[in-house]
């Protein structure tokens, strides 16, 4: 087998990995696929045998053992993302009616709110400006 028919094997080895990474969704397939690439420019100048499975070894190994934990964690991470009554916390709301620690009303996000105060001695005014740091039910309490 010539240095030729070494490069263009070692391609199509790249080209099968990555079909399978396609087909398996295993990533660790395309890591190997990047090796057998790199595999192939060795081979396309003039490396030989052992050079060639070599520099596959030592790609395919530092990729595997570098990106996966990487995107294992990125894997396991959940979003960050707020809905429902989680995405109101911190949100501001203007008062529409004073706003004591028995009661009163808010403006949150374009809905009319029942709300109270954090503190039993604070109190807002209407047209204050208020942050919402709880919800219990369906009041918002705010300070």
């Amino acid at each position: 087998m010539s240095d030729i028919d070494a490069w263009v094997w070692w391609l199509i080895g790249a080209a099968g990995l990555g079909i399978a990474l396609v087909v398996t969704t295993m990533p660790e397939l395309g890591m190997l696929a990047v090796g057998a690439v790199a595999a192939t420019v060795v081979a396309r100048l003039g490396g030989g045998a052992v050079p060639q499975v070599l520099v596959f070894a030592a790609v395919s190994v530092a990729l595997i053992a570098v990106v996966r934990p990487i995107a294992s964690r990125h894997r396991n991470q959940r979003p960050q993302l707020a809905t429902g009554i989680e995405a109101l916390k911190g949100m501001q709301a203007v008062v529409l009616e004073r706003v004591d620690h028995e009661g009163g009303r808010i403006k949150l996000a374009g809905e009319v709110w029942s709300a109270r105060s954090l503190g039993a001695e604070q109190a807002y005014e209407v047209g204050q400006e208020v942050d919402v740091v709880d919800i219990e039910g369906a009041t918002a309490i705010v300070m």
